[in-house]
C-alpha cells in the first residue's frame, strides 16, 4: 500500500508540473545530408540526451523536432550507420532551419556524446576518462549486465559462476563504484562479494563508464568510477516502436528474453518492458557445478512528459532474482557432494528447480527524472526511492538471513545556459537509508540508518580547440548503528559516526587537429565507510568466513591523476592513457590465522581495518580498418596496486589483460550488418598477491568467435547471431573469481571450481514499429 501511494504522489507530481512550468513552444525543422555527394540520408537518428528528445528523417531526409523550449542552446546529435557521428550545439532561440551534413567513415566513431558527467558534452570535449557501450555492444549475448562491459580497458568484474558479477573499474569496486540508474544511485548491499548488480541487463539503450575519481558529481563511493545505464529516447513524435529480444546459451541453458514497447504522443512518453531469464547449473571443463542455476524476472515502465518547458519521467521498476548457491565439500576421491557427504553423481544438472541453499534478491525502485526551463537556465531534479530485500534460504522458504533496506534519494543540479564560454553548475543533493534484519537465525549486521548530504559548484570553460573545468564539494554523513542482543548476549553494540569531506577535481582537454586529441584530470575523493565494514559480526556466508567490523575507521580519502591520448584518423584510431590513484585509510577485512566456531562450523576470523594504497596503471585500445570490411579491434588494460603500510601487494586486483578482435564485414545481397569474428582474450599470470588472502593466478588465452547479420523478412528487419565463449573448453580461474583456490577455503588451496568451459550463445533481436 505505501508502495502505491508513493507512485501516486509521484505521478501527481508529475502531471501538476505540466502547468508550473509553462513556457513558449517551438518546433524546429532540418534535414541530414552526406557531406560528399549532398544526398539525403532517411532514417538518421536526431537526438538532443539534454531534453530526451528525438526524431527520425523520412524519405527525403528531413526531420521535425516538437515541443522544444523557445531559447537556450542545447547538444544535437546525429547519427546514421556508416557515418561519423554529428554533434552541434543549437541556439532555440534563433534556430530555423538546420542542416547537418555527415562525413562517411569505416571506423566506429567516438565523437558521442557524453551525459554521466556534470554537463553533457562530446568526448573530445570532456576531461573524464570515458567509454561507451552502445546498443549493438549489448546486444552480443552475454551472461549479464557487467560481463557486457568487460570488453573495455581498466573494466573487470568479480564473479560467482554466471550468475553473479560486480563491477571493477582500474581495480576498485564494491562501495568504490557508483551505479547509476534512471539517474539515481542503486543501492543494493554492494559491500557484499556475493551480491550483485540488481538491474535488468536488457533495460538500457547505452551504458556510459567513467574510469576514475567521480566524488564531484556523485559525492560518497565514487571513488573509482561510475557506471551509467541510459533509459532507451523517446520515441519519435506520433509512434509507438519495440523490440523483442532472445538468447539461448548452451553452458548452463540459459534463456532470456526481452520485450519492449515505447511510444508518443504529443509529447506524452511512455516504455514498458519485460524480461525473463532461466539457467541451470553452470559447466566447466570439468564437469557441472551444483546448483549454480538462476532464474530472473524483470518489469520496468515509464510514463512522462517531453514539453517546451523540459521533461519530467516516472520510471518503475521491479528486479526478482533467485540464485543458488552451493558451500563447496570433496569426498575422498576429490568429487563434489553435499554437506551430510550424499553425492551428485545421479542428479540432472540441468534441472532447473534450485535446491537449498539459494539466494532471494527483490529490489523495487521508482525514479522521477525532471530537467525544467528557469530562468537564463535548466533545473534537473532527480528524486528516487528504492527498496532491495536480500534473504539467504539455508533450509527451506524462512530465511535464515533477510536484509531490508529503504533508501531515499534527492539530486537538484542548476545549469547557467553558456556565457562567453563559461557553463556554471550548481547542485545539492540528499540521501537516507534505513535497513532492517527481518530474519531470527543469523544476523551479520546491525539495524542502521544513514544520512547524506552534499553541495557542490562546478564550471567549464570552452575556447575553440580547449575546455578547463573546476569543482569543488562538500559532503556530510552521518551513520547510527542499533543495538542488538542475541541470546542475552550483546552481538552489536549501538555506534554514531559522523563524517565530513571536501573534494576538488580539475580538468582540461585539448584538440591538437582533428585527429589528435588530449585530456588530463587531477582531482580528491573520499568514501565513507558502510555499515558492514563498520559494525559487521556474524558469519558471512557468502564469503565462508566470520567478520568483525570497527565502529572507529576513518573515510577513505582518495588523490587521483590520469591523462589520455586519443587519435581518430580514417583507418586507424587509437588511444593511449595512464593514471595514479593514491588511497589514504584504504578499507579491507585481514585476518591473522584465528578462527571461530559458529553456527556449527570453524570459520577464519576477518577484521576490519585501514592502510595506505596506491594503484596507477594505462589502458590502451587500437582499431584498423585498412579496407572498409576489415575491422581490427586491440585492446589493453593493466593494474599495479600497493599496499604501502605493509610494504607488500593488495590483494584482489585483477591481472593485465589483451583482447584482440578481428571482423569481417562483408556487404551480402539481401542482409545488413553482417559480420564474421574471431577473437583471443589473454589475462596475464597474476602472481602479485597477498598470500594472506589469495593464491595467484596462471594467465589464459581463450579463443572467441561469432557471426550474425540482419535480415529483412518484408520491411521487418530480424538481426541472427551466433557467438562462442572458450571455444576450445579451456581450463582456468580468473584472478578475480570467488570459486578460485584459496577463497572458497582458505586452509585448502586446492579446493577451486574452475571459471565457465565452451559456451555458444543464439541470439534474435527484432525492432519493429507499431505505429507510425
Amino acid at each position: 500500500m505505501k508502495k502505491l501511494q508513493l507512485i501516486g504522489l509521484v505521478i501527481l507530481y508529475t502531471l501538476l508540473s505540466n502547468t508550473a512550468f509553462a513556457a513558449l513552444l517551438k518546433d524546429i525543422k532540418g534535414k541530414v545530408i552526406d557531406a560528399s555527394t549532398k544526398q539525403t540520408l532517411p532514417g538518421a537518428t536526431i537526438f538532443i540526451p539534454d531534453l530526451k528528445v528525438s526524431a527520425i528523417t523520412n524519405n527525403d531526409g528531413e526531420f521535425t523536432l516538437n515541443n522544444l523550449p523557445s531559447r537556450g542552446s542545447y547538444l544535437v546529435e546525429v547519427h546514421y550507420v556508416g557515418y561519423k557521428t554529428a554533434t552541434q550545439v543549437v541556439n532555440f532561440a534563433s534556430a530555423a532551419g538546420l542542416e547537418f551534413s555527415l562525413q562517411p567513415t569505416a571506423i566506429e566513431t567516438k565523437e558521442i556524446v557524453i551525459t554521466g558527467s556534470l554537463i553533457s558534452s562530446t568526448s573530445k570535449r570532456n576531461s573524464a576518462s570515458s567509454a561507451i557501450v552502445g546498443k549493438d555492444q549489448l546486444l552480443q549475448p552475454s551472461t549479464n549486465l557487467i560481463d557486457a562491459l568487460t570488453k573495455i580497458p581498466g573494466v573487470s568484474q568479480i564473479t560467482t559462476g554466471p550468475s553473479i558479477s560486480k563491477p571493477v573499474i582500474r581495480g576498485l569496486g564494491y562501495n568504490r563504484i557508483v551505479t547509476l540508474d534512471d539517474g539515481i544511485k542503486q543501492q543494493g548491499q554492494q559491500w557484499g562479494d556475493e551480491h550483485g548488480i540488481e538491474i535488468d541487463q536488457f533495460k538500457s539503450d547505452r551504458i556510459e563508464v567513467l574510469r576514475g575519481a567521480a566524488s564531484l558529481m556523485y559525492g560518497s563511493d565514487a571513488l573509482g568510477g561510475v557506471i551509467n545505464l541510459l533509459e532507451p529516447s523517446s520515441a519519435p513524435e506520433g509512434q509507438v516502436k519495440g523490440e523483442f529480444i532472445s538468447n539461448y546459451s548452451t553452458n548452463n541453458g540459459l534463456t532470456a528474453n526481452s520485450l519492449m514497447l515505447n511510444g508518443n504522443e504529443n509529447g506524452f512518453v511512455w516504455r514498458a518492458r519485460g524480461t525473463y531469464k532461466n539457467a541451470y547449473s553452470f559447466k566447466t571443463p570439468t564437469g557441472y557445478f551444483p546448483n549454480s542455476g538462476f532464474n530472473e524476472t524483470d518489469l520496468s515502465g515509464m510514463v512522462g512528459l517531453n514539453k517546451s518547458w523540459g521533461y519530467t519521467h516516472l520510471n518503475v521498476s521491479n528486479f526478482h532474482n533467485n540464485i543458488g548457491f552451493y558451500d563447496p565439500h570433496l569426498d575422498d576421491n576429490g568429487n563434489f557432494v553435499r554437506e551430510d557427504g550424499s553425492s551428485f553423481a545421479n542428479d540432472d544438472n540441468k534441472n532447473r528447480t534450485l535446491e537449498y541453499p539459494r539466494q532471494d534478491i527483490r529490489h523495487f525502485k521508482i525514479a522521477l527524472n525532471n530537467n525544467f526551463i528557469i530562468g537564463n537556465g535548466n533545473l534537473k531534479a532527480d528524486f528516487g526511492y528504492q527498496q532491495n530485500q536480500r534473504r539467504e534460504l539455508e533450509d527451506g522458504p524462512d530465511p535464515s538471513l533477510f536484509f531490508d533496506l529503504k533508501t531515499y534519494n534527492a539530486d537538484l543540479k542548476y545549469y547557467i545556459h553558456e556565457t562567453n564560454g563559461w557553463q556554471p553548475v550548481f547542485g545539492v543533493s540528499a540521501d537516507a537509508g534505513h535497513s532492517e534484519n527481518k530474519a531470527n537465525d543469523e544476523f551479520l549486521i546491525p539495524n542502521y540508518n544513514t544520512y547524506g548530504i552534499g553541495v557542490f559548484a562546478y564550471a567549464k570553460k570552452n575556447w575553440e580547440n580547449s575546455t578547463f573545468s573546476i569543482g569543488a564539494r562538500y559532503d556530510y554523513r552521518k551513520n547510527n548503528g542499533k543495538q542488538l542482543f542475541v541470546d542475552n548476549e550483546e552481538q552489536f553494540a549501538p555506534f554514531q559516526n559522523k563524517f565530513s569531506n571536501v573534494s576538488g577535481a580539475l580538468g582540461f582537454t585539448h584538440q591538437f587537429n582533428e585527429e589528435f586529441n588530449f585530456k588530463a584530470n587531477a582531482g580528491s575523493a573520499f568514501r565513507a565507510p558502510n555499515p558492514a565494514e563498520l559494525a559487521s559480526n556474524g558469519v558471512h556466508e557468502g564469503t565462508f568466513r566470520y567478520e568483525i567490523g570497527n565502529s572507529n575507521l576513518m573515510p577513505e580519502r582518495s588523490y587521483q591523476v590520469d591523462a589520455a591520448l586519443e587519435y581518430e584518423g580514417k583507418i586507424v584510431s587509437a588511444s593511449a592513457s595512464i593514471y595514479n590513484n593514491y588511497i589514504h585509510n584504504f578499507i579491507y577485512a585481514s585476518t591473522n590465522g584465528e578462527r571461530i566456531d559458529a553456527e556449527g562450523n570453524n570459520y577464519p576470523v576477518y577484521r576490519y581495518g585501514q592502510v595506505n594504497a596506491n594503484l596507477y596503471g594505462a589502458e590502451a585500445s587500437l582499431t584498423i580498418h585498412p579496407v572498409p570490411f576489415i575491422h581490427f579491434e586491440n585492446t589493453f588494460g593493466y593494474v599495479h596496486a600497493r599496499n604501502n603500510s605493509l610494504d607488500k601487494p593488495l590483494a584482489f586486483i585483477p591481472a593485465g589483460t589483451l583482447r584482440n578482435e578481428l571482423r569481417f564485414e562483408p556487404k551480402l545481397k539481401g542482409t545488413n550488418d553482417a559480420y564474421l569474428s574471431v577473437g583471443i582474450n589473454s589475462a596475464f599470470k597474476q602472481t602479485r598477491v597477498d598470500d594472506v588472502f589469495e593464491t595467484p593466478t596462471s594467465g589464459y588465452t581463450l579463443l572467441n568467435a561469432g557471426i550474425g547479420a540482419t535480415f529483412n523478412l518484408g520491411k521487418q528487419p530480424v538481426k541472427l547471431s551466433v557467438s562462442a565463449n572458450n571455444l576450445l573448453d579451456h581450463k582456468y580461474y580468473d584472478a578475480l573469481s570467488r570459486l578460485k583456490p584459496g577463497r572458497l577455503d582458505s586452509e585448502n588451496l586446492n579446493l577451486g571450481v574452475y571459471n565457465p568451459g565452451r559456451n555458444i550463445t543464439f541470439g534474435l533481436y527484432i525492432p519493429f514499429t507499431v505505429v507510425k
